[in-house]
């Protein structure tokens, strides 16, 4: 995993655990694990690069991406597009890039990447997709179980 330099996230399902609540105005809220934040920190002082794709185009994104410092990519119909995009413009190879999903429209992401992450309650579509599985659930610690997998590693991996 050392090789790795950016690391791309799914949000609804992955930040969160897939739940929204309506309210009589519309509004939308979710639910997010405040310990992401901490693990994304100390991932982020190991020199990760992050990346937020989301086919929802939703204030709640945006406001999570911005409270954790993300850059955030909302409104995305073909994120396996977007996701090829972004890697070309910043000259990385797919060995050097993760993704972390939960549901079918991540798929072409997941198969795009050399490190595909899904959460432990994953849609069963993807499973088959992904070279690891989190021992968490999406919106309840896998964000922070991925990155202090991660920070352990390039933290280790420094020392040699």
């Amino acid at each position: 995993m050392p090789h790795i330099r950016l690391l791309v996230f799914d949000f609804d399902g992955v930040f969160t655990d897939n739940t929204v609540v309506v309210t009589e105005d519309g509004g939308e809220a979710v639910r997010c694990w405040r310990g992401d934040g901490l693990g994304l920190t100390a991932l982020r002082a190991c020199g990760m690069e992050f990346l937020i794709i989301s086919t929802e185009t939703n204030k709640v994104v945006s406001a999570r991406a911005q409270k954790l410092g993300l850059e955030c990519l909302q409104g995305v119909a073909d994120k396996g597009a977007a996701l090829a995009v972004v890697m070309q413009q910043r000259g990385l190879s797919s060995a050097q890039v993760a993704y972390v999903g939960n549901d079918v429209n991540d798929l072409a992401c997941l198969r795009t990447v050399g490190l595909p992450i899904i959460v432990q309650d994953a849609h069963p579509a993807v499973r088959t997709a992904a070279k690891w599985r989190t021992r968490a659930p999406g919106g309840r610690g896998a964000v922070r179980e991925v990155c202090d997998t991660f920070a352990e590693i390039l933290t280790n991996h420094a020392r040699l």
